[in-house]
């Protein structure tokens, strides 16, 4: 598999992120994953899962007060994105290729007690994993996302989205990240999410990924998402629902998990005000503070 590498000194005084980067193989090509880890190694596990087109850079925010709280934070960048190897061929990116990374990284850090936060892409991911690595996870929280199966057609917000990422020329990833946050970042920070992305060539994992959204019954993943929700639907583990109020891709979502998944009962959902897709980005500080009530409370 061929994969490019961004150049360390793309992430040289990023606003806000002086974390330390760690790395993993993932496969017997040597290809690598990036990943903060801050906190305390015996302190119960935080894995925070980002989405398309975003990177761990949308948990700087959060970070730090997770770390005070006793936690330590696992964030790692999925293959194709932030400080993590890039394959060029969109070919080589699929469902299950992004599973099998993500689970490389788990099994490699020995995670267990997992505290999850997932959103986006981080959510159809995580969900998945937690539920095919049940024994290594305590708690779910779950914000702007889903787990698709394709039995049910997204809204049409989502297909213009994916018409977007596969034909337009340049694939905007700091101004997708600022068009879909409630209050737009400054532009030292959208410049931070483009950081990742000398040229279009380190693209084709953020370009591919809307495709890989299981929207057909006979989608590839959609067997395996099947048989995870039939775990989920059994889930007595704690899950909370932390979505924003002003997402026009998953809005409504929360209200399937709340209904199906036993987890959810008696949790103090929230909706967190003045958030878009990128609820980390807009309320990142409000956000963690829900997390460490809900991943403190036994």
């Amino acid at each position: 598999m061929d994969y490019l590498r961004t150049p360390d000194e793309a992430f040289n005084d990023l606003p806000g992120y002086n974390f330390d980067a760690n790395f993993v193989e993932v496969d017997s090509s040597g290809m690598r994953m990036h990943y903060v880890d801050e906190g305390s190694k015996d302190d119960p596990v935080v894995l925070l899962l980002h989405g398309e087109p975003s990177w761990s850079y949308l948990y700087r925010k959060m970070i730090p007060p997770l770390t005070a709280a006793g936690f330590r934070v696992i964030a790692p960048d999925l293959i194709g994105f932030g400080k993590s190897d890039k394959p060029l061929n969109q070919k080589d990116y699929s469902y299950q290729s992004h599973i099998d990374w993500l689970k490389a990284l788990i099994q490699s850090l020995d995670l267990k007690g997992i505290n999850l936060f997932c959103q986006d892409w981080g959510g159809l991911l995580g969900l998945r994993i937690a539920a095919e690595m049940e024994d290594r996870f305590s708690r779910i929280a779950a914000g702007n996302t889903f787990l698709p199966t394709g039995d049910q057609k997204p809204g049409e917000a989502f297909f213009q989205w994916r018409d977007f990422s596969q034909k337009v020329k340049r694939l905007p990833v700091g101004r997708i990240i600022g068009n879909g946050c409630f209050t737009r970042p400054e532009p030292d920070v959208l410049k931070a999410y483009d950081a990742p992305y000398p040229d279009e060539s380190y693209k084709a994992g953020a370009r591919i990924f809307p495709s890989l959204v299981p929207v057909e019954p006979e989608d590839p993943a959609a067997p395996a998402n099947r048989k995870a929700w039939e775990t989920l639907l059994k889930w007595e583990k704690p899950f909370l629902c932390t979505f924003s109020d002003s997402d026009p891709i998953t809005k409504g979502a929360d209200a399937i998990f709340r209904r199906k998944i036993p987890g959810c009962r008696g949790q103090k959902h929230v909706t967190i005000e003045n958030g878009g897709h990128f609820l980390q980005e807009d309320q990142g500080e409000v956000l963690a503070n829900h997390l460490i009530a809900f991943f403190q409370d036994r």
